[in-house]
């Protein structure tokens, strides 16, 4: 069903969840490097409702032509996270490689019978995003020196922001599906969603939360190669036709480190806005409905 981790029950009440993630460098300064790989990581036992218990650094590094100083502070950033996140950090596998690359290999745990999957999702669910779209327009920027330093700032804590509390509450509350937002944008999540559940979904794109500087960003260009390839996807599925490409530049942008997207019940929905508190985004941004499974309407104003 394309769900984020993979589930192995050893027993009634207690399964493990599993899952490895890893990448190419999206910030310059290693050390939060090292922590939002991690936390990307660290997102795909949260999205079903997990609890990480062990990570293993997965490491790809030029040691030939780098200082190896610089593999420490990636090492130490992820440490810092997998420590935030309660789970030990066990081990891990390193090789040497042209390009740098890190992430982890993360076992958690969860109940059974709490497995949040993705196809769930009912006619009537309101949608809720946990954190604001736009990484992948930021960080584009960044490369090409486009970026404001209080733009980069924002995502950078966003995008090192563990969805731990967000996976907890939306387990405590009761939801019907779930996912993390990551490389294939909003969109692309979504559509996935979807289709597992055999329903479509309405997005009101006028509550969509927003990185500071995304929207400026997509208009000047910087969106990612990924943007389109995801668009190129799922184009055929949205309505209308003529989404503008501000709006396919914003669903479309791969996100690093993204929130959770969840689907529940009206009621619950309310319970989660007002159980997410100030650290999180709380977003009602569309619904569920019944249509052509996977089909998604975006109305723009």
């Amino acid at each position: 069903m394309g769900d984020d981790a993979a589930v192995f029950r050893l027993r009634e009440d207690l399964a493990l969840v599993q899952t490895v993630d890893f990448f190419t460098p999206i910030v310059d300064d290693p050390f939060m490097f090292g922590q939002i790989a991690a936390r990307n990581s660290l997102s795909d036992v949260y999205a079903p409702g997990g609890v990480p218990i062990t990570a293993l650094h997965i490491v790809g590094f030029p040691t030939k032509t780098r200082p190896v100083d610089i593999l420490g502070e990636i090492l130490r950033g992820g440490a810092e996270k997998v420590n935030e996140a309660g789970a030990a950090l066990v081990g891990g596998h390193t090789v040497d490689d042209e390009e740098p690359k890190y992430g982890l290999a993360v076992t958690g745990t969860i109940h059974p019978d709490r497995f949040v999957r993705q196809n769930g999702a009912r006619p009537g669910d309101l949608l809720l995003l946990t954190k604001p779209l736009g990484t992948g327009l930021v960080s584009t920027a960044l490369k090409a020196g486009a970026v404001r330093d209080s733009d980069l700032e924002q995502a950078m804590t966003w995008m090192t922001l563990l969805n731990r509390d967000a996976s907890q509450l939306m387990v405590s509350i009761g939801v019907h599906a779930a996912t993390d937002v990551t490389g294939y944008g909003l969109l692309g999540h979504l559509v996935e969603l979807c289709r597992a559940s055999g329903v479509g979904a309405r997005i009101d794109m006028a509550r969509v939360p927003l990185l500071a500087g995304a929207l400026d960003y997509a208009r000047a260009g910087y969106s990612p190669a990924g943007t389109w390839t995801n668009w190129a996807a799922v184009e055929t599925i949205v309505r209308p036709m003529d989404v503008s490409h501000d709006v396919r530049a914003l669903l479309a942008d791969p996100q690093t480190s993204g929130g959770l997207l969840i689907a529940m019940s009206p009621g619950k929905a309310d319970d989660f806005v007002r159980g997410a508190g100030p650290r999180l985004t709380a977003a009602v941004i569309g619904e569920i409905v019944t249509a052509e499974p996977g089909s998604v309407e975006i109305r723009e104003s």
